[in-house]
């Protein structure tokens, strides 16, 4: 069971302190999920910025009172991105250009950024132009997904000219404790977590968070990938190497206690997910445009087919790279999947008898 220690959330451009030196904020989002968390950590000479927020709205006045407000006549010394996306890294080279100071990411993180910032609707190219027939959604995918190639320019910042590494296992040192760099991979290519074992704390960004859960998905810039592989490996990493009672810091909902639940629950709703498409496979080949109701039960509007198709991909090329699903292309040029695993139906049994006499995780 997860428990959430703090009944309220910080207005804009204020700070709640959740641990000695630590502190939360806010800044909008102008999506469905409208906010996300960022962090403060205090030094003896200035502060380490934890993500930034997307360049939009007033999430540049929001910092500016923070910095007129809370930073205690300190600057800001340093600014750590957990990974590349842009609600992480939109004003990070605001930031550092504004402060002079640092920019802390992995490399993995920092080069994807740079690719996807600078990239526009002429670097489509035909193989993201395949990957959308692949899928399933035709020319209107093309079209959509062409589109919004480049948009990131529009909530980004330029990106910081350079950067310090971050590896696994890299730690930091901020007013005498320190932050281990714990990395993870699947929502991103290495995103990076920081967990403090003198506080008991871990910095989550989008890798746990408390009710949703992070998208797993394959695009056209590498169709073959198999992102949900390294995300499962990475939960189990997290299983071992960090404690079950730390609080955990996420970027989105709220900070909670109850990680090994959380993790737990996050590895048995994809090996779910596995065994719904497996099954759903099982009837007939069927596109990941066609399977998607097998993963999503709401209707998806435009703003979220993109990602839900892609997560369906992970999946199905997670089942395809076992070899428990084959596929072969149509005339129309789509990927049609189909079950080759005779010992299903016996396994479909057990996990639904599993399901039944357990005790479910509350969240």
């Amino acid at each position: 069971m997860l428990e959430f220690p703090f009944a309220e959330v910080p207005a804009a451009g204020e700070l709640i302190q959740v641990a000695e030196g630590v502190h939360w904020l806010r800044m909008p989002l102008p999506m469905a999920l409208d906010h996300i968390n960022l962090y403060l950590i205090e030094d003896e000479d200035g502060w380490w910025v934890i993500d930034s927020g997307m360049d939009v709205g007033p999430t540049r006045d929001h910092w500016e009172q923070i910095f007129e407000h809370h930073l205690q006549g300190k600057p800001v010394k340093a600014v750590v991105a957990t990974h590349w996306h842009p609600d992480h890294t939109g004003l990070a080279g605001w930031l550092c250009d504004r402060w002079r100071v640092p920019f802390y990411a992995t490399q993995g993180e920092y080069l994807t950024g740079l690719v996807f910032f600078r990239a526009s609707s002429d670097d489509f190219g035909w193989t993201n132009e395949q990957h959308q027939l692949r899928s399933g959604r035709g020319q209107a995918g093309i079209e959509s997904s062409r589109k919004n190639m480049g948009g990131m320019r529009h909530i980004t910042h330029p990106l910081p000219t350079s950067y310090r590494r971050l590896e696994e296992g890299t730690r930091l040192t901020i007013k005498g404790r320190t932050w281990r760099v714990v990395i993870g991979k699947g929502h991103s290519p290495e995103h990076a977590c920081l967990y403090c074992e003198s506080l008991n704390v871990l910095i989550s960004g989008d890798q746990v968070i408390p009710r949703i859960t992070s998208n797993i998905s394959v695009s056209g810039h590498e169709p073959e990938g198999n992102p949900l592989k390294a995300w499962l490996a990475s939960l189990e990493h997290f299983l071992e190497v960090l404690p079950a009672d730390a609080l955990v810091l996420p970027a989105h909902n709220t900070p909670f206690f109850g990680l090994h639940a959380r993790l737990r629950y996050l590895i048995e709703h994809h090996e779910d997910h596995l065994i719904a498409l497996e099954e759903a496979c099982l009837a007939q080949p069927s596109s990941a445009v066609e399977l998607l109701p097998v993963l999503f039960q709401r209707e998806l509007d435009e703003q979220h087919i993109g990602l839900a198709v892609g997560e369906c991909i992970a999946h199905l090329n997670y089942l395809y790279h076992r070899g428990q699903l084959e596929r072969h292309v149509d005339e129309q040029g789509c990927f049609r999947y189909r079950s080759v695993d005779d010992t299903l139906p016996l396994r479909l049994r057990k996990q639904r008898h599993r399901a039944e006499t357990s005790e479910p995780i509350q969240v």
